[in-house]
């Protein structure tokens, strides 16, 4: 495997992480600073031994860490993992939107071919074209 590939195990830990609602609700809830077990809980319908697995998944995963104040337990986010899966889908990214340019310069010529030809709108294009009007 290419050493600038991240790990499929992490990836799709990550990804797995990130595919509840709860869990991405408690990230985007840590994005904005550190708080307890009991803070994250509030919000949800859940209880404290649910909230705690899905901690314990986002742990796993990288995504969070948990420090430890005396009696209190705060979780932050952790951007790595994050980073990580950005990077993934950023290579993606590009190919996809490589793949709509070319598609919007075949589209173009398409055009540029019927305008010189002096192509006639098919009936349906003639249709919108008068409901616009209209």
């Amino acid at each position: 495997m290419d050493d600038t590939q991240p790990s499929s195990d992490r990836l799709d830990a990550t990804f797995a992480a990130l595919a509840h609602p709860a869990r991405r609700a408690i990230l985007a809830r840590l994005a904005s600073g550190e708080a307890s077990v009991t803070e994250l809980a509030k919000p949800f319908a859940m209880s404290q031994p649910a909230i705690s697995k899905h901690l314990k998944v986002l742990e796993r995963a990288g995504l969070i860490s948990g420090g430890r104040e005396a009696q209190r337990r705060p979780r932050r986010i952790e951007g790595e993992a994050l980073a990580v899966a950005t990077g993934w889908l950023e290579r993606y990214r590009e190919v996809w939107e490589g793949n709509f340019q070319r598609l919007d310069t075949l589209l173009e010529e398409l055009k540029t071919d019927e305008a010189r030809r002096g192509r006639q709108p098919r009936k349906e294009e003639r249709k919108e074209e008068e409901g616009d009007n209209g």
